[in-house]
């Protein structure tokens, strides 16, 4: 008997060791740069995480998920998506008492039971981030830079960031009426998984892939057209927040991601391909998914991407292993312009090589403790004053020393931390 790795698994042989090191790294080094801490879960978790979590009508609970009994007759799962297990440990450890948001980042093992296919396996390795405690659009922006900025870094060219606004749940709902009207009319040109959706999960319609039902999906009603005030709002900010970290994007309507659990925005990142699942990181916003996992109302967000399709990438571009270490800088604001300056101030630094985080929406003594708890090295402060000027207050953390620089001088200051 000759044995080989399961179907749908694979060795990381010595050869492509070198790739692994390289994502790994990269993706510890920018997650860290953003204020990112890393956290691990258990392999197995219990599977009402996931029913409860991602949601019973979506793929991956419906036929995906390695479940089993063990001994004790508990009814376990096989880790399959990421969020879900930080959020359970986020609500298990009390880290809703920790100083909000809490930014945590992963790399781990998936595993789901699914047709094995290019950039496409039974047990996978993911590279996440979740974010919670903060409904700004700025977080929003923030998550996305996180993995187009890990994506670039590691060398990925020419890739293209789309994304959509799904509402919330008060919204959405006269949204799905639309979108159950309009399917309702045309039963008849849709495949039968979809048939299937307009009952069960009727948002995974526009998810579809089998060309026939291409035509409805384009001509189906738009979730942007029916945002309430509020989603529109955050909607536009975030817009506004890609366009001044000069991250270019394209909307697309037929975005909805594959799991119930998302509200507001969603996204994805692809690299230039002709294959149907040219995706290689998505995620987007849950505002309300610590609570139904038990948790208090808690906003989150937070992305996924298979490193095994970020290496099939790196092959592909030809691109070769290797890579950089990074410093921390918070960016304390004061008003809506000085927010956007700041984000824009984050993105500059981050690319010039060294590491900075906006501060959360709140007061300055605020954001000052937020920055000790994140062990930054300076704080800079932007206020309507510092605008007016051109000069923002630099603060050296561990002296308590300031001064009023210019951007460019403090880019090369903060660049330089060691």
């Amino acid at each position: 008997m000759q044995f080989q790795s399961p179907r749908g698994t694979f060795d990381i042989l010595p050869a492509d060791q070198p790739y692994w090191q390289k994502v790994e790294k990269t993706a510890t080094e920018v997650a860290v740069s953003f204020g990112y801490s890393r956290i691990e879960t258990p392999v197995f978790e219990d599977a009402n995480l996931f029913t409860r979590g991602v949601g019973e009508s979506t793929d991956i609970v419906e036929k995906e998920t390695y479940t089993f009994f063990d001994r004790g007759g508990d009814s376990l799962t096989l880790r399959p998506e990421g969020t879900a297990p930080v959020c359970r440990a986020y609500i298990e450890h009390g880290m809703q008492n920790l100083p909000q948001p809490v930014k945590l980042f992963y790399l781990v093992p998936n595993f789901r039971y699914e047709r094995p296919q290019s950039g496409r396996f039974r047990a996978f390795h993911q590279f996440g981030v979740e974010a919670f405690g903060e409904t700004d659009p700025y977080m929003d922006s923030e998550v996305i830079e996180v993995s187009w900025r890990f994506l670039t870094e590691v060398g990925i060219q020419n890739l293209t960031l789309t994304v959509n606004s799904i509402g919330d749940g008060v919204c959405r709902p006269d949204y799905m009426g639309a979108l159950k009207s309009y399917y309702s009319k045309n039963t008849g040109l849709i495949c039968e998984l979809c048939q299937t959706r307009l009952e069960t999960n009727p948002l995974r319609l526009l998810d579809c892939k089998i060309s026939s039902c291409q035509p409805v999906i384009n001509k189906a009603p738009k979730s942007v057209d029916y945002l309430c005030p509020e989603c529109k709002e955050h909607w536009e900010q975030l817009q506004e927040h890609l366009r001044s970290i000069n991250i270019n994007f394209e909307v697309d309507s037929k975005l909805v991601r594959g799991l119930d659990y998302y509200t507001r925005t969603v996204y994805e990142i692809s690299p230039p391909s002709d294959r149907r699942t040219s995706v290689i990181a998505g995620g987007g916003r849950y505002d309300s998914l610590i609570e139904q996992l038990g948790g208090p109302p808690t906003p989150g967000i937070g992305f996924g991407m298979g490193i095994e399709r970020v290496i099939e990438n790196l092959k592909q571009q030809n691109i070769s292993p290797a890579t950089p270490a990074k410093p921390l800088v918070m960016i304390a604001h004061l008003g809506k312009s000085a927010k956007l300056e700041s984000v824009k101030l984050a993105s500059q630094i981050r690319l010039a090589g060294g590491s900075a985080a906006v501060g959360p929406s709140r007061g300055l003594k605020s954001q000052l403790r937020y920055a000790a708890t994140c062990k930054a090295s300076y704080a800079v402060i932007i206020g309507d004053d510092e605008l007016a000027k051109g000069k923002y207050t630099i603060r050296n953390l561990n002296d308590s020393t300031q001064e009023e620089l210019g951007r460019d001088q403090i880019i090369e200051i903060v660049t330089q931390v060691k």
